[in-house]
């Protein structure tokens, strides 16, 4: 006994473990389960890990509440059991579901059931857990689809997503999933664990989400469920269909069974959107102000005239512009599950899991570019914000693309279940995955940019009219010269850039997990252990790459750059799109209209002018004769694109795992007392492989002034190692103070790793660059993962069945936050053409930087009416931390806690006689998404983009016409909220994005 607890107090104290839990951890270790007061009956704990069940549990049927009607004992919240108590369906039987899951689960957990086989609460998975108390959600602007969730201020890489208990690949660069790529239609519930349990994982600091699906032996024999709907966004007005299929059966004397299902989803949505891509920071010369009297303004060339010395610290709008986006998003989702079940002590489950999604969105829009040495008039506000100014010589953009993204990924798991004996279990659990981001031949985005400038560059005036949550800037003295008619007039308009441009990444996730389970009277105990490896991979293709993209810029004669094509051909243009009352709500001003065209037409119109070093192409931009470093020479007519050799990055990461938990039970007095320790330990092993290149000439365009063209060495490959390892200790403590009274207290230790997308090792320097915002980006292999220690204090009164009240306070002391910053550095002593100076580059980077406490409580109420049908669930979140943004502080290393938001959701429900009727309200305060904007070329480090608040309510409905046939219907957005974004201050509009409603119709049968 002293060697096993000398050998424990050395594993927990690794790494400086905090204070309090060591000691815990070790007294659970070594004490005996006869520490603890034999207990009477104990109410059975429902499952909410994934694979915690027995093999023969996991061949039982589930709760006979799933079933259309059904009469059975069911617990009173005493405990006891009242006889012939009819147990109701539905959403409330959902409900009650998800509060056994709650109230008996050993940590803090939250649980979203089916209501039936093929009849989830909604039909997207993020926007069902947005509903949970902590969770909040975000949204893809130009859809309005949820795509992440925030807990308790965490959200993206802090929070994993596991399928069945398993990682899921996943291909975007990060380590979160798209919510928007999961179909719920066939989910059969999800758990939220907000606190680790040690057999699962203990790698995310906000919350781990295990999505359940159904097998065949949750339903023993036949059962199929079909559903058809269609959907409409109110500015698309086209109503396009969801249509899905699960098929489940058991033979053999239900010992083998098989399910199979599978969903096809498309969304079709036309958003309006007005943005700045950055608000990049810097100094104004006083020269350049309203009111100045200088004759000669030159900001930054004279160090004895005060006046042009840019020493007044300030923002401006980096780029200005509106577009519309339609997209049309498909989805789909297939799965296919086989269990053998020869006997009770043995269930053997294969399945598979596949994903396809694909976007399409076509863009029309405008842009005007802004370069802070050539802004006059300029107004400031007290906070240094550029309100007003003008430009002269602005030139304007008409801009369309078709972009492209697939989404795929396909998971194989083994699971293995064998009750070796009543009271010893053991699982194995093995899968493969892997996604593909743009797989084949796809070219991710085909842009085209036509517009005017030089000679008809327009002395444009910009001005801000009030905050980003109801207003967008104006823009004045717009169209060619300052003809505001002929702002869109085809007779002006000639050829700029061409971009097109490809991200290309794989996710590769092997994965094994083996525990051995002892359960014998109060005591259960569980050893295993878990390797992953994950093998991602990152590649971009682009005319970035080649200078291709500059082929023909210039804007052709009417602007007199002496490169570009115009006029172009009339039948490119396929109409315009008014800007007039874009978005509604909104003030401030914009020109006319946008025009439509199509970014391949365009881009075919000018392959076909031919190979310009075969014969002369009026208009092409020819290299000059010194300029050797101009991709050019290489074009013959095609905008195909080259792989950027610094954007290859292979990043393979092994994780061995190992881990040890025991749950006891006891009592102190006459309270019931459920007791939970378990420590794990993570030894990861990374090695990144990336191509590195120094720029070794800067290039200016000789028809455009502000492109810029950057030569480089040749690329050599670079590998960096890393590894560590830490220790992750948990508690979770549960005493029942009275039968519907509990008290809970949960601490433990928890780590998130970096993106994967975070670890290149060389310096990424793009060829394609603009004057006067120079800038690069740098990996950093050696970061280690954030590290938080985690505490819970809950009290939950479970008042009547199907109603409670929870109040729980947690905090969170996290450490190794990583800090991206942007740092101004010359790079391989290269000159900049524009200055005749080294050119300054905004290099952005990533270290891990200072500590941070997050604190906050979540109140949840539900309340179920007696036999009414009436309910309703309501929840708060209050959070708060040490280390708040300063936007003061213009320092490049500038720190604050993202994601951390109070947010409110409310949803009352009827739900009788067949009628189920839900109103949810959603509210989320403004926040901090992160740090970068679109443009990252300030001089204050990195930029921070904030998410203003929201709220939005949406209305769902279903009648049961039999009890296998149902209809139902759907209308989200009704309150046709908007997404907005702000840089440092409220009044530095990033993006509005106006998204609309959706409405939806369909029907479910079930046989």
């Amino acid at each position: 006994m002293v060697a096993r607890t000398a050998f424990v107090a050395a594993l927990v104290s690794r790494r400086g473990l905090m204070a309090g839990v060591s000691p815990l951890m070790a007294l659970a270790l070594v004490t005996p389960a006869t520490a603890f007061a034999q207990t009477g009956a104990v109410r059975p704990d429902v499952p909410v890990e994934a694979n915690a069940t027995t093999a023969q549990e996991a061949g039982t049927p589930q709760d006979q509440a799933t079933a259309p009607s059904a009469q059975n004992n069911s617990p009173a919240p005493d405990g006891s059991v009242t006889e012939g108590e009819i147990i109701v369906t539905g959403l409330r039987s959902s409900l009650q579901r998800n509060l056994d899951i709650k109230r008996t689960a050993t940590g803090v957990v939250d649980a979203i059931s089916a209501e039936d086989i093929g009849k989830f609460p909604d039909s997207n998975v993020a926007a069902s857990l947005q509903r949970l108390p902590g969770v909040s959600i975000q949204r893809s602007g130009a859809r309005g689809e949820p795509t992440g969730i925030t807990v308790r201020g965490f959200g993206g890489d802090f929070n994993t997503t596991l399928y069945d208990g398993r990682r899921i690949s996943t291909a975007t660069g990060g380590r979160q999933i798209d919510f928007s790529t999961v179909g719920s239609d066939f989910i059969g519930g999800i758990s939220v664990l907000k606190t680790p349990d040690v057999s699962l994982a203990s790698s995310s600091i906000g919350a781990t989400v295990d999505i359940q699906f159904p097998k065949p032996f949750d339903h023993p024999g036949f059962r199929a469920a079909v559903s058809a709907s269609g959907s409409m966004q109110d500015r698309a007005g086209r109503v396009v269909p969801t249509l899905g299929a699960l098929v489940s059966d058991t033979f053999a004397d239900d010992t083998i069974g098989i399910l199979s299902s599978f969903i096809y989803t498309r969304r079709d949505t036309d958003t309006n959107r007005v943005f700045v891509s950055g608000w990049p920071g810097n100094g104004f010369a006083p020269c350049q102000l309203q009111g100045s009297t200088a004759t000669v303004c030159n900001p930054g060339s004279s160090t004895t005239d005060p006046s042009q010395v840019r020493s007044l610290t300030g923002w401006f709008p980096q780029q200005y512009g509106a577009e519309q986006q339609r997209v049309q998003d498909e989805r789909v989702d297939g799965r296919i599950a086989l269990q053998w079940h020869p006997s009770d002590a043995l269930m053997v489950t294969l399945d598979n899991n596949f994903s396809r999604q694909t976007l399409n969105t076509d863009v029309y829009g405008f842009g005007v570019w802004f370069s802070q040495e050539s802004l006059r008039n300029v107004k400031q506000d007290a906070n240094g914000t550029a309100v007003s100014f003008t430009q002269a010589g602005s030139p304007t953009d008409f801009t369309s693309a078709h972009n492209r993204q697939i989404l795929q990924t396909n998971q194989t798991g083994l699971n293995v279940k064998w009750d070796v004996t009543e009271k010893l279990t053991v699982e194995a659990d093995g899968a493969y995955a892997k996604s593909w981001l743009n797989p084949g031949n796809v070219i991710g985005s085909q842009n085209g940019d036509i517009g005017y400038g030089g000679r008809l560059g327009t002395n444009l005036g910009f001005n801000i009219t009030g905050d980003s949550n109801k207003a967008f800037p104006t823009i004045s003295n717009f169209g060619p010269a300052g003809n505001a008619g002929a702002w869109a007039d085809p007779a002006f308009i000639g050829s700029h850039v061409t971009v097109n441009q490809t991200q290309q990444n794989t996710d590769e996730l092997k994965q094994f997990r083996g525990v051995a389970t002892w359960k014998e009277d109060n005591i259960t105990l569980k050893l295993g252990g878990q390797y992953v490896e994950d093998n991602f991979q990152l590649l971009n293709r682009s005319t970035f790459t080649n200078n291709f993209w500059q082929a023909y810029s210039g804007y052709g004669a009417p602007s007199g750059q002496g490169g570009g094509v115009s006029p172009l051909p009339s039948n490119l243009y396929q109409g315009s799109i008014s800007l007039n009352n874009f978005i509604s709500g909104f003030s401030g001003g914009l020109p006319p209209s946008v025009l439509i065209y199509s970014p391949q037409a365009y881009q075919a119109y000018l392959s076909g002018l031919g190979n310009p070093y075969a014969q002369n192409i009026p208009g092409f931009n020819y290299p000059g004769a010194t300029d050797t470093s101009n991709g050019l020479r290489g074009f013959q007519g095609q905008f195909t694109e080259a792989v950027d050799p610094a954007s290859i990055l292979t990043v393979n990461e092994k994780t061995l795992s190992f881990f040890l938990s025991s749950a006891m039970e006891g009592r102190i007095g006459d309270m019931p007392l459920h007791v939970a320790f378990g420590v794990r330990t993570e030894n990861t092993r990374l090695r990144s492989i990336g191509q590195g290149r120094q720029p070794i000439s800067i290039t200016r365009s000789t028809t455009d002034p502000t492109l810029l063209t950057i030569g480089f060495s040749g690329t050599q490959p670079v590998s960096r190692s890393n590894s560590y390892t830490y220790v992750l200790p948990s508690v979770d403590a549960r005493l029942e103070v009275t039968d519907n009274l509990q008290l809970r207290f949960d601490a433990s230790r928890t780590l998130t790793r970096p993106g994967l997308n975070l670890l290149n090792p060389v310096l990424n320097v793009g060829i394609g660059q603009r004057v006067g915002a120079l800038s690069g980006s740098g990996g950093n292999p050696n970061l280690q993962p954030y590290l938080a220690d985690n505490f819970d204090v809950a009290a939950e009164w479970y008042y009547q069945r199907n109603s409670y009240l929870a109040v729980d306070f947690f905090l969170k002391n996290v450490s190794n936050f990583i800090v991206g910053g942007v740092a101004r550095q010359t790079v391989n002593g290269v000159i900049d053409p524009t200055t005749g100076q080294p050119a300054s580059f905004a290099i952005s980077a990533q270290i891990n930087g200072p500590n941070a406490t997050v604190r906050g409580v979540e109140i949840a109420w539900q309340q179920v009416f007696g036999d009414s049908g009436f309910g309703f669930q309501a929840n708060a979140t209050l959070v708060d931390t040490n280390k708040p943004y300063d936007a003061t502080n213009i320092s490049q290393t500038g720190f604050a806690v993202t994601g951390l938001a109070n947010s409110a959701n409310f949803v009352g429900f009827y739900d009788k006689n067949g009628f189920q009727f839900r109103t949810a309200l959603n509210w989320r305060d403004e926040y901090l998404a992160g740090f970068g904007q679109n443009q990252n070329t300030g001089a204050y480090g990195a930029e921070p983009t904030f998410v203003n608040q929201s709220f939005q309510i949406d209305l769902t409905s279903s009648y049961d016409v039999t009890k296998d046939f149902s209809v139902f219907g759907e209308i989200l957005n009704v309150n046709n909220n908007k997404q907005s974004t702000h840089g440092r201050f409220k009044n530095q509009l990033l993006d509005v994005f106006d998204y609309g409603r959706r409405f939806t119709l369909g029907a479910r049968y079930r046989f």
